[in-house]
């Protein structure tokens, strides 16, 4: 019984070899669709107003992108603090030898705060 050996099939790679020039081909035939559309009035009007619409669109994704980010990010800051304090009480009390993990939960707090506050600040730059 001979030994099973599995390796990639030649087809394989054709299929993708055949997948690039079809993406050229359609992203050719995009561009000069565009060109012929942008070339009469009625065609100009609605891609610019296509255009428009999805620059808007876009500012709209990206300022909610920083909100929820910031938002992430400051509730993660919160959580560490809570994670600060317990460890503080633990350092205070005499649980913990030294206060290696409160300094590390101030500056885990402190660094996602910062993260956090940043977020809504390039929110209010861009406004």
């Amino acid at each position: 019984m001979p030994a099973t050996v599995i390796v990639r099939s030649p087809a394989a790679k054709i299929t993708r070899m055949i997948a690039a020039p079809k993406m050229k081909k359609l992203a050719l035939f995009a561009r000069v669709a565009s060109q012929q559309v942008a070339r009469s009035r009625t065609g100009g009007a609605v891609l610019k107003g296509l255009r428009a619409t999805a620059s808007s669109f876009g500012k709209v994704f990206h300022q909610l992108w920083l909100e929820v980010t910031g938002f992430t990010f400051l509730a993660i800051a919160a959580l560490g603090a809570i994670e600060g304090f317990r460890e503080y009480g633990k350092y205070h009390s005499g649980q913990e030898s030294g206060p290696g993990r409160v300094i590390l939960a101030v500056c885990f707090t402190l660094s996602f705060a910062w993260f956090g506050l940043s977020s809504f600040i390039r929110i209010r730059r861009k406004q």
